[in-house]
């Protein structure tokens, strides 16, 4: 992933932040810092919300990513009845995809194109219908996971967003969003094919 350039967790771990947000699609001409003191976790985000290993009880096995949207939580399940759990941003009430699917790609700095039903609902969107590069002004921040079922898209994400206040929160346009340094970590343990259960 370093091919001699600035990489994706130099830039999330460091002092500059992705001015962006998820799939709510406000795109921020400005870079802005994630936090003025960076340690490591944006500030403002809940306790309960931050990055943690737990005892989790499932049926579903190890490897598989389990998204809870009413908890708001992303657990990548882990054996012996633990996993890692993430606090998330979900998509705002009946923009939401439940049931199974599997990581069909990931990108990282991916570009973003609103569809064709986003940009119905909300207008303002036309002007990105030629798509925002991937960088700090995309709204999918520093790493996206594509879900898929079967080989179809299914044009909802797990990705990042410097907005930390979200986490928690119901407020995308349907895609599961995690602090970028969350979306990084997944990322990176991730492989593709991973099962996705949301529930």
């Amino acid at each position: 992933m370093n091919n001699g350039k600035m990489t994706r967790r130099a830039l999330v771990l460091g002092s500059l932040g992705l001015a962006a947000t998820g799939c709510t699609p406000v795109v921020r001409q400005a870079f802005e810092p994630i936090t003025t003191g960076f340690t490591g976790e944006p500030a403002g985000i809940a306790p309960r919300l931050r990055k943690q290993r737990v005892a989790y009880s499932t049926s579903e096995p190890p490897g598989t990513i389990v998204v809870n949207t009413y908890e708001r939580y992303l657990y990548a399940v882990e054996p012996d009845g633990m996993a890692t759990r993430y606090g998330i941003g979900v998509g705002e009430e009946g923009l939401s995809l439940k049931g199974r699917a599997s990581i069909g790609r990931k990108e990282e700095w991916p570009s973003w194109t609103p569809t064709a039903s986003m940009m119905k609902r909300k207008p303002r969107l036309l002007q990105y219908a030629g798509g925002v590069p991937g960088g700090p002004d995309n709204p999918l921040g520093a790493a996206a996971l594509y879900l898929y079922r079967g080989n179809q898209d299914t044009m909802f994400r797990v990705h990042g967003t410097n907005e930390p206040w979200s986490i928690g929160r119901a407020v995308s346009n349907g895609c599961i969003r995690l602090t970028n340094q969350d979306a990084v970590d997944l990322y990176e343990r991730t492989p593709l094919g991973t099962p996705v259960v949301i529930i």
